[in-house]
């Protein structure tokens, strides 16, 4: 083989080998920060993905803040509440300040982990008006809701009609 040629394959060779080698790291770094947003049903039914070592991946819980749930304790940062999607409830502990419009009842995603019997949220988000739900949390919840409600079968034929003498 001409040397020219064998130079140009080797080059040509190193540069797909270092773009398979970036992507493999995008792909990585990518895959390692993805946070995936549950219902409490979800978490309870053990759907979290576990990490080695028995501990749960950091994750999104999404739902309402139930009513009646939220206790601060005199002089600390440390909040209790209970998230819901209509069908079960998750206690949460987050120590920080709260969004503004955080409040009972209303939309809520916050990020952490299991712990135990309860979630440790590093993160709270709130929603933002009286008529918005993330759309995450509303899709997530509207397929709890679901498996109650009876879907009419895709492709079926219709009834046939009668006729009245």
């Amino acid at each position: 083989m001409n040397p020219v040629r064998r130079n140009r394959l080797l080059w040509i060779a190193a540069l797909v080998a270092a773009a398979g080698i970036a992507a493999a790291m995008i792909t990585y770094a990518i895959q390692r920060n993805v946070t995936y947003l549950y219902t409490p049903s979800e978490v309870l039914r053990g759907d979290v993905p576990m990490k080695a070592g028995s501990s749960h991946a950091r994750f999104r819980l999404g739902g309402m803040v139930a009513a009646d749930s939220f206790k601060r304790a005199q002089g600390s940062l440390e909040a209790h509440f209970r998230v819901t999607d209509g069908d079960a409830e998750m206690p949460v502990i987050y120590t920080g300040i709260l969004p503004d419009l955080f409040r009972e009842k209303q939309a809520v995603i916050a990020t952490g982990r299991m712990e135990g019997d309860h979630f440790v949220a590093e993160q709270v988000l709130a929603k933002h008006d009286e008529t918005y739900m993330p759309k995450e949390v509303a899709d997530k919840m509207g397929m709890a809701h679901k498996k109650h409600d009876v879907a009419p079968i895709k492709g079926a034929a219709p009834a046939p009609a009668t006729e009245t003498k």
